[in-house]
């Protein structure tokens, strides 16, 4: 049993990365949640109280949060939570932080385009694997080493299969496909 967590908010600060003494790799990042309610009075939405909470995620976590988060985006956290206390100068001071399951970008305020990574356990897998000698990877195949027709793709450059079967550029920076409207 423990104390799980969901908070839905925007990232307050910028993602920290670093390495544990263990070669762990770890990012972490501020959220503020501010709940809203309608004041009929007033006739408008007005902000209530703002929470704060330090997430943290380990591993490959650890990796997708620095190249897909950024500070200001509206995000969803599921995690287990952790109350810290500490003394400085005779004060107590609290802070309540989550140790991150799963991130993910809030798509009620906008959308975003999921890129799935290959751990490097299967990746090598694949890579060791020797093609058949008359297969489908045969010399007379139209297709390089990637799998892609000779001058298609760069290196460097990742390619998504659209629902045709066709494949499309992804922009490294943004994730948004190449060639679709803004």
């Amino acid at each position: 049993m423990g104390d799980f967590i969901t908070v839905r908010g925007f990232v307050a600060t910028d993602i920290t990365t670093s390495t544990t003494p263990g070669g762990v790799a770890t990012a972490s990042f501020r959220i503020g949640s501010t709940g809203r309610r309608y004041d009929r009075s007033a006739g408008a939405w007005v902000d209530g109280h703002t929470n704060w909470f330090r997430v943290q995620g380990y591993r490959q976590l650890a990796g997708n949060l620095a190249c897909s988060i950024r500070k200001g985006q509206p995000v969803i956290v599921t995690g287990r939570l952790r109350m810290r206390s500490w003394e400085r100068d005779g004060r107590i001071y609290h802070s309540a932080e989550i140790d991150a399951d799963s991130v993910g970008h809030d798509l009620t305020l906008g959308s975003a385009n999921f890129i799935r990574t290959v751990k490097n356990n299967a990746q090598t897998a694949l890579e060791d694997a020797a093609p058949a000698e008359d297969g489908p990877d045969a010399a007379d195949s139209d297709f390089g080493e990637s799998g892609f027709t000779e001058g298609e793709e760069t290196p460097g450059e990742i390619m998504v299969e659209d629902v045709n079967g066709d494949y499309i550029s992804v922009d490294t920076e943004t994730g948004e496909l190449a060639g679709s409207p803004a």
